[in-house]
C-alpha cells in the first residue's frame, strides 16, 4: 500500500492551490540490480485521481517516464474551507492508496 500521500491545499482568494506528493519507487523495468545483474521488474503508478467533495477534478495516467515520488500541483476555483480533497492512485502490481485532507481556514 505504500506511504501516505502528502496533500496540501491552500486558499488564495478564490483560487485553491492543491499540491500532492505520492511516495512510490516508480521502477521502469529497465534498470539492472547491481548485485544480481537482473532487471528490476516494472512497478509504477498507472493512474491517479484528484477529487473535491467526491467530484473528479483531475484524472491522469502515468507511465515509466515519471520520476520516483512524483509531485503534482493544480489550481481549482470554487473550493472553500471545510471541503474534502482526496488523492488516489493504483499501480502496476494492483496496489492502491487513497488519502484525503480537509481544507483548513487560515
Amino acid at each position: 500500500m505504500g506511504e501516505a500521500i502528502k496533500i496540501r491545499a491552500s486558499l488564495q482568494g478564490d483560487l485553491t492551490e492543491i499540491r500532492f506528493l505520492m511516495p512510490h519507487p516508480m521502477e521502469t523495468g529497465q534498470r539492472k540490480d547491481s548485485a544480481s545483474g537482473q532487471l528490476v521488474p516494472a512497478h509504477f503508478i498507472q493512474s491517479f485521481s484528484l477529487t473535491a467533495n467526491g467530484a473528479l477534478l483531475v484524472g491522469g495516467q502515468l507511465n515509466t517516464s515519471i520520476s520516483r515520488n512524483p509531485l503534482f500541483s493544480f489550481y481549482a476555483r470554487g473550493l472553500k474551507a471545510g471541503d474534502r480533497i482526496a488523492v488516489e492512485w493504483s499501480d502496476t502490481r494492483g496496489d492502491r492508496r487513497r488519502d484525503e485532507v480537509i481544507i483548513a481556514v487560515r
